[in-house]
């Protein structure tokens, strides 16, 4: 007689655990469906059980608001940023903050459209101290990317913020002609030849 062997459980999960892996998952979704996103593909997406979504939020509109909290987080920008070695040229150094700081944006941009879209966000509606920690925390770490040896004309903190202007506006007037190269050109060397 032989025993079939017993099927184990993987170990439990903290709450926030479990609230941050669901987050994660279904993060994509949210950004292609916008609200319309089903509890079935947001179970799916998780790996889990439609009540396990329950048992992690009150509702829906709670996983929507978490998701809306984790896609203005800027963690991820903020690391890449801090790896940017300081003893590459300056060029180079702004051209890595550039394209960590437009994956940010797109993946924050990417959600409030898909939420806009599907009618859970009004224009303006989400929540702006959060964005504008976001940014700080952003200019803030492409201020340390500055160095007394690049010959600045202006505080760090003061360049940090026109560059993060220059790649806000950029992105929201619709500029995708203006390359990062081009932009940071202008940044370092102004509008006009010498």
């Amino acid at each position: 007689m032989t025993e079939t062997p017993s099927r184990r459980r993987a170990p439990g999960m903290s709450a926030e655990d479990r609230r941050r892996m669901i987050v994660q998952a279904v993060l994509p979704l949210v950004i292609e469906h916008g609200a319309a996103v089903t509890t079935a593909q947001i179970a799916r997406a998780a790996g889990i059980g439609e009540g396990t979504i329950f048992r992690a939020f009150t509702d829906k509109d709670e996983l929507i608001d978490a998701c809306i909290a984790e896609a203005l987080k800027p963690d991820t920008a903020l690391a890449a940023i801090a790896e940017i070695p300081l003893d590459q040229p300056l060029r180079d150094r702004l051209t890595e903050a550039a394209e960590a700081m437009s994956a940010h944006l797109e993946r924050m941009g990417a959600l409030m459209a898909a939420l806009h879209s599907s009618g859970r966000l009004k224009r303006g509606e989400h929540k702006k101290g959060a964005r504008m920690d976001s940014f700080t925390a952003v200019r803030e770490a492409i201020a340390d990317l500055f160095t007394p040896g690049d010959g600045l004309r202006l505080p760090a903190d003061k360049l940090a913020g026109i560059f993060q202007s220059l790649l806000l506006a950029r992105r929201r007037d619709g500029q995708g002609s203006l390359t990062p190269d081009e932009l940071i050109d202008v940044f370092l060397h102004g509008a006009v030849t010498a």
